[in-house]
């Protein structure tokens, strides 16, 4: 997802007195009957903090999936990646509107992992290293939820960003999901493939050789709109982030889930104003038409959406308000 390192660098990496008693000593001369002194009131417990929930169970038909936190990135709101040719104040007045703080821009990272009866999907795979201890939390969150690594028959990688491949592999290059086939678009693997290592590092890849070297006997490479495990996944060719992003239409019977990458990053400012230029796109008009193509698509056919960054689970649809959209999470 990501154009630009020292950008990137600079924004994700997050920061972190007791009371004394004093003794009284008595006066020279106590009074014969002393004044009873209520006690102290007991100390209010504090509040617990709220739990953060890692895992959201959600249906496709009878096909049981979740929801899995990998962790969050955040931008200021400098125009240097949303709102590119605008001013904060008009980013801002956004995120007002919705009850946001205006100095910056969250995004969640949360893979989707949908179970068949003899099948296990992952739709991306978090950042892994790339990102520092905000994000990189996918394995620890699947494991005590229950699932096994190993058990992933299948990884849907939707583009190569570093926030969605990071996790494929360990620090030592080994596979994370050592019995998965990767798909991957063709044109979106040739792309990675040819990078090299210093320019992977301009879309967040820190570990280049042994991502690719770990990929490689484990790739699917498909043409777009392939159907990848029939009557299940479909791809959906979505134009305008890199080379050969991908969505991925999920079908169960007559229920779906149209897993959206990286077509949209924000729930507010990609979702009311699609038309806005983004800088992770690498053709930003393409990406613009691409978005606002899909939103209004959507919101016509009521097609259920999952956005791998938007608020955790990530889970609703766009509806029409207005001359617009906006996002209403499930």
């Amino acid at each position: 997802m990501l154009r630009r390192t020292s950008t990137l660098a600079a924004t994700f990496i997050a920061i972190a007195a007791g009371l004394a008693l004093t003794a009284c000593s008595k006066t020279a001369e106590e009074p014969k009957e002393a004044a009873a002194v209520p006690a102290p009131a007991p100390a209010a417990e504090p509040a617990p903090a709220p739990k953060v929930e890692n895992t959201k169970p959600l249906m496709v038909g009878d096909l049981q999936a979740m929801a899995v936190r990998d962790g969050f990135l955040e931008f200021p709101n400098d125009n240097k990646v949303f709102g590119v040719g605008k001013t904060p104040e008009d980013v801002a007045a956004l995120l007002s509107g919705a009850g946001l703080p205006t100095d910056k821009l969250h995004l969640d990272v949360d893979p989707l992992l949908v179970q068949t009866v003899d099948r296990v999907f992952l739709f991306d795979t978090g950042a892994g290293s790339n990102f520092g201890p905000n994000a990189g939390q996918l394995l620890a969150n699947l494991t005590a939820a229950g699932t096994d690594p190993k058990s992933v028959t299948d990884i849907f990688i939707s583009h190569v960003h570093g926030d969605h491949v990071g996790g494929l592999v360990d620090a030592n290059g080994a596979l994370n999901f050592p019995n998965a086939k990767i798909h991957i678009a063709k044109a979106e693997w040739k792309f990675l493939q040819g990078l090299g290592a210093e320019k992977a590092k301009n879309i967040g890849v820190s570990n280049y050789d042994a991502l690719v070297a770990g990929m490689k006997p484990k790739v699917d490479a498909f043409a777009p709109g392939s159907e990848l495990v029939k009557g299940t996944v479909k791809a959906v060719d979505i134009k305008g982030h890199t080379p050969g992003h991908s969505g991925y239409l999920i079908t169960q019977g007559p229920d779906s889930l149209l897993y959206v990458g990286d077509s949209m990053h924000h729930s507010i400012v990609s979702v009311q104003k699609a038309d806005w230029p983004m800088n992770f796109d690498s053709d930003q008009a393409t990406g613009a038409k691409s978005r606002a193509a899909l939103i209004a698509d959507s919101a016509a056919k009521g097609q259920r959406i999952y956005a791998v960054h938007f608020p955790f689970p990530g889970v609703g649809k766009f509806e029409k308000q207005g001359e617009g959209f906006v996002w209403v999470a499930e």
